[in-house]
């Protein structure tokens, strides 16, 4: 069996969807697989147009500190979300949208971005992709 990375990604903050996605995209490319389970916030980001709607997790500033981030990370060459989704899905990526949260929010199949996800599950779901992976991460 291959090494496997399993992320919850549970916080739809943008710089928290960035360590999801560049965690994920490292286990890749290190020959692992990797799954992203999104649920509540995080499946907030995989709506149409939900992308970049994200706030930063600490010091917003009113969208004045996500600004100056996205500035400096511009400045630094770091790719956008969209261009981390685009590789982790070529990398062979799999992306989980949690049924529940779902359900709980009146989030519909066609709110989402379906060229992103791989599947639709609940805890189950999650579970098994846990108990297949040497790292489990929560972000």
């Amino acid at each position: 069996m291959a090494e496997k990375a399993t992320i919850v990604v549970h916080s739809g903050d943008m710089d928290k969807l960035y360590s999801a996605l560049i965690i994920a995209n490292g286990a890749l490319s290190m020959g692992m697989e990797a799954s992203l389970y999104f649920t509540f916030w995080g499946l907030e980001r995989l709506k149409k147009e939900g992308l970049e709607k994200g706030a930063l997790s600490k010091m917003n500033l009113l969208g004045l500190g996500k600004w100056m981030v996205k500035r400096r990370m511009k400045k630094a060459r770091v790719v956008s979300l969209e261009k981390l989704f685009q590789d982790f899905k070529e990398l062979g990526g799999k992306i989980i949208a949690c049924e529940m949260t779902m359900e709980i929010m009146g989030i519909k199949p066609e709110d989402l971005r379906q060229d992103l996800i791989d599947d639709y599950g609940a805890v189950g779901t999650y579970i098994q992709e846990a108990r297949e992976s040497t790292i489990t991460l929560f972000i």
